[in-house]
């Protein structure tokens, strides 16, 4: 049975993307900081699904959920779901604290480079693809995103570094907007009932996993486009 490790799978993205591959036979371990919120978010999904509350940003949550994955005995996804967009109401950089700043990297970048680390050696040994999921805030310039968007260009870089040194099939994908409570909290008071549901990227990125093309930084709605395979 294939093993993958999802973190935020409480919830947008992350839980779409759970249920999805256990509907395809895989055995998911996945983590939300909110215990009570992931237990019911994946409650009715059975043993297929290992939840193991904590902030990824702990390293005691990283060492808890590696060893989860070690038990099972191989890794065949790894995915970096989980973020935050900072303070909110977000604001301008030059409004936000260093230890603010500081809170949106661990999260973002630092976070998901830490537990790549700590797992690399079984998602190598399972010939695993690596998945971190990424913003077009990464390579545009939003007022009142910078931190975040700093953070998402970090994790771009750091994955398909990863990708380079180690020979590993790696991608930074961008979803594309949703309508989740994260798309939400940036657009206080606004209808984003127009936005796709998290659901329908869902197929791109099991198509993607499943094609492996070559290492980069991908959108979803390209993902359906062949040259996006080669």
């Amino acid at each position: 049975m294939s093993v993958a490790l999802v973190t935020g799978g409480s919830a947008g993205l992350g839980l779409a993307l759970t249920r999805a591959l256990v509907t395809d036979g895989w055995q998911v371990v996945t983590d939300a900081r909110h215990a009570a919120a992931l237990e019911r978010a994946v409650a009715d999904l059975g043993e297929a699904v290992v939840p193991v509350p904590g902030d990824v940003s702990d390293p005691t949550h990283r060492a808890d959920l590696a060893a989860v994955v070690r038990r099972l005995g191989r890794l065949d996804l790894l995915v970096h779901g989980a973020s935050t967009l900072g303070p909110l109401p977000m604001r301008p950089l030059r409004a936000l604290e260093p230890e603010e700043l500081d809170r949106v990297w661990s999260v973002n970048a630092a976070a998901p480079m830490a537990l790549t680390r700590e797992l690399l050696p079984v998602l190598v040994e399972s010939r695993g693809v690596l998945l971190s999921i990424s913003s077009d805030a990464a390579v545009e310039h939003y007022e009142t995103w910078g931190a975040y968007a700093a953070t998402k260009a970090a994790l771009d870089h750091l994955t398909l570094t990863l990708a380079a040194e180690e020979g590993i099939a790696a991608y930074a994908v961008d979803p594309g907007d949703m309508r989740t409570a994260m798309h939400q909290d940036a657009f206080p008071g606004e209808d984003i009932s127009d936005r796709p549901l998290p659901e329908t990227v869902v197929p791109a990125l099991l198509e993607l996993v499943r094609r492996r093309p070559r290492a980069g930084r991908l959108r979803a709605s390209d993902l359906a486009r062949p040259e996006a395979a080669r």
